[in-house]
Parts: C-alpha cells; structure tokens; sequence
C-alpha cells in the first residue's frame, strides 16, 4: 500500500458496496459516476488489491473487499468522532462571547470580568460593544449580543431583598442579575440651593434640565418619574457622556441626575448642590435573553460577572420574578 486511503474513496467503497452500482452510488454521493470510478480505482492501486467483481449485473465484493469493508466502516465513523471530538475541544478552548457595555468600565468592573474569562480553562474571547443601557438591551434581544449591563429602577418589591436575586422583564423575556446598587441623585449649579433643596419632583419639573440621548437608562429614569405628571421635564440640551453632563450642570444652566458615587467627587468643587428630598434607586444588572441564561458560555459569563463583584453563588440562582421595566423605585 502506498499511503493511507482518503475518506472520500473509502465513502465510495461502502456505499457502491451496499447499492450494487456506481449510478446509485453517485447519486447518494452527490457525485458523478466517472468521480466516483475514478475513487474505487485510486483505492484498489493503493491497496494493490482488486475490491470489487465487475458484472453485467452491477458490482459485488471480492474476498479482499468483503474482508476490508468493515475496517472501511471503523475508519469513517473513526473520522467522524475525530471531527466531533475536535470541534468540542476548539470549542471549549476558545468561545466567544459578545458583551454589550455601558458607563465606565471602572463602574462596570469590566476589566475584571474580561480577564477572568479570558484567563479561564475555556479561554472565552470577549467582543465588546460600547452604547446605551436600552440599545444593549435591544441588541440582546436581536442576538446581536449575547449579554450586557443593563440600568433599571429597582422595583419597589426588590429593595429589602438580600442578598440580589435574579428577575425577568418584559414579559419574562430578559433575564437580570443585579450586580449592585446605588442611587441617582439630583444635582443642580450651587447658586440654585434655594430652587432645589426641600424641594420634591413635582417642584423640579419646571425647572431646565440636562439629559441624554433617548436609549440611555438615565433618560429613561427621568421620563419614567415625570410621566406620571402628565408632563416631562423642560429640557436645554442633550449630552451622551456624563462628565459632559455635569459641566453643563457647573455652568450654571439646568439640573441634570448624577450617580451617588460621582457626587462625592464632583462636590468637592463647590460648584453644586444636591437636590435632598429625592432619589431614584437603580440596579446595575447583568443581563441575557431569558432562554439562553443556560446556555454554557451564558452561565459561564454570568458566574465569572458574579465573582468578580463577590456575590454569594446562591444570589442570583433563586427564580426569577417578573418585575415590569418602568416601574421605578423613587425616595421622598
């Protein structure tokens, strides 16, 4: 035998084999009949050994062929495992994950979660796509992402839970884990003590206001407290970083919501104050499509975020609860 015979040949082999022609063969094979010919002769010349008897009525097997078609069968499904076991391997050695991100990523502890993954036994390579808390959420449900961070109100019901439990919104679809959770506080120019403090939303309403573009979480909180007004608040302007929010806020021009982990460091200046009769309460969330939380590289992901923010295994295990996306959480 000169060298090993190819699959390809040995799939001819076994199939003219069982049908009894090289027509019926071809036809299975998607091949032509002279391509399939041509692979039972390069067989017999490597093997130096005639496979088959040639007859009016079709084709049977030698002696030699009849003793080579089993091994011909243990070599195809040989070759099949191989393919599988392979791609199970470059599988678990290498996935990919992409995540939708949102805020800093000092905020998000994202520098974290992406090197336990990518330090992991899996290997997970992580795409990341930096843009809006609602436009994350879009593209989850589109199967553009596979997870993102998400920003929502936290539903009244989930504000004495300990530890933070997992939920769903909209109808059961995604499926949230709440990392942490922090306050959004009102912050105005220093001159505007006497406009804001003791002051509830129904008084901050009139007033201008900075905020960001439609699909950002920040945008959403605040329509979310006014609608219910029956009027959103008077806007001066757009801006999709917060920094750029809080100087137009320093210039003297318009209220605008600020993370209670900012306030410390931007009133340091003395430039603001801090509206103190309201609150909005946010979860920062971990989120995926609720029929893929299962999915390896999902559970993968949403255990690594879990580590990385030094939540109990059991916290975001329990079953879910349905809480709607607008309702808020909002301290008087």
């Amino acid at each position: 035998m000169n060298d090993l015979p190819r699959i390809q040949a040995l799939r001819c082999f076994i199939t003219v084999a069982r049908e009894g022609t090289v027509s019926r063969a071809a036809t299975l094979l998607h091949l032509t009949q002279p391509a399939v010919s041509l692979q039972l002769k390069g067989l017999e010349e490597s093997t130096g050994l005639q496979l088959f008897n040639r007859t009016p009525g079709g084709f049977t097997l030698t002696e030699a062929g009849a003793a080579l078609l089993p091994l011909a069968h243990r070599t195809i499904s040989a070759a099949a495992d191989f393919k599988t076991a392979a791609d199970s391997l470059r599988e678990s050695l290498r996935a990919t994950l992409r995540v939708g991100t949102i805020l800093d990523p000092e905020s998000t502890r994202l520098g974290s979660f992406v090197r336990s993954l990518a330090t992991s036994s899996k290997k997970t390579e992580v795409f990341l796509r930096y843009g809006m808390s609602e436009d994350v959420l879009s593209q989850i449900g589109r199967g553009e992402l596979d997870v993102g961070y998400y920003i929502d109100a936290t539903p009244p019901e989930y504000l004495t839970s300990e530890p933070l439990s997992e939920r769903t919104i909209e109808d059961g679809k995604y499926r949230l884990a709440p990392l942490t959770r922090y306050d959004y506080r009102v912050i105005a120019p220093r001159e505007w003590s006497d406009k804001v403090l003791g002051k509830d939303w129904a008084d901050l309403i009139d007033l201008p206001w900075i905020t960001p573009p439609h699909d950002s979480a920040h945008r959403r909180l605040i329509d979310d407290v006014f609608r219910p007004t029956g009027s959103l608040p008077k806007r001066v302007g757009f801006a999709e970083q917060e920094d750029a929010m809080i100087e137009f806020v320093e210039a003297g021009n318009c209220l605008s919501l600020a993370r209670d982990r900012v306030i410390d460091r931007i009133t340091r200046t003395q430039n603001f104050v801090v509206a103190d009769k309201v609150a909005l309460t946010c979860d920062l969330s971990f989120a995926c499509l609720t029929s893929r939380r299962h999915e390896p590289i999902i559970s993968q992901a949403f255990s690594a975020m879990r580590a990385v923010w030094e939540l109990e295994p059991g916290s975001a295990a329990s079953a879910p609860v349905e809480a709607p996306r607008s309702r808020k959480s909002v301290r008087r």
